[in-house]
């Protein structure tokens, strides 16, 4: 397997991370979310939304390439948790992080290759506290976190436009 390069993203860029975006969803979430939603992506549209995301906040998206094609992305922000948070479902002191990780996926091919873990860390600095929300029914991805020093904190939402239910994970800073 060849190997990759993580960078910024840039414009050259931007239609191929959102093919990866559509195709590493339908990887990874069939039977979780239903196919009709997964059928529905629009490359174009996702394109669009994409390059209007790299403008407005320069810094925030990795990509991996690999012979020119994007593999992977990560995109990390700011934490918004206190915009839409649900409550937990018991109740747990846990910090305020300082980055929210909205996003890192990587294509099947490159599963288990170590690209996924080069993602997290080009895109959220190991020593600050981070945030994230994960689909409850997917234990491959929360073990993965737990990896990366990630723990469940008990909150719990819909997503936002699938019936699957999400639980956040958090990591405190060092």
């Amino acid at each position: 397997m060849t190997h990759w390069q993580i960078r910024p993203l840039t414009a050259e860029h931007t239609r191929g991370l959102a093919e990866c975006h559509i195709a590493c969803w339908r990887e990874a979430y069939r039977g979780l979310v239903p196919d009709h939603l997964l059928a529905a992506f629009d490359v174009e549209r996702l394109t669009e939304r994409w390059e209007r995301d790299r403008v407005r906040h320069p810094g925030c998206l990795h990509v991996a390439v690999s012979e020119g094609a994007v593999i992977g992305f990560a995109v990390a922000a700011p934490d918004r948790a206190a915009d839409s948070v649900a409550a937990p479902q018991t109740p747990v002191e846990t910090p305020v992080a300082t980055i929210q990780l909205n996003a890192i996926y990587v294509r099947s091919p490159w599963y288990g290759t170590g690209l996924a873990d080069e993602l997290l860390r080009a895109a959220v600095d190991p020593e600050a506290s981070c945030s994230l929300w994960v689909f409850e029914q997917n234990p491959r991805a929360q073990a993965f976190y737990r990896k990366h020093g990630f723990e469940l904190d008990g909150a719990r939402k819909v997503e936002g436009f699938s019936p699957a239910m999400q639980v956040r994970m958090v990591r405190p800073g060092r």
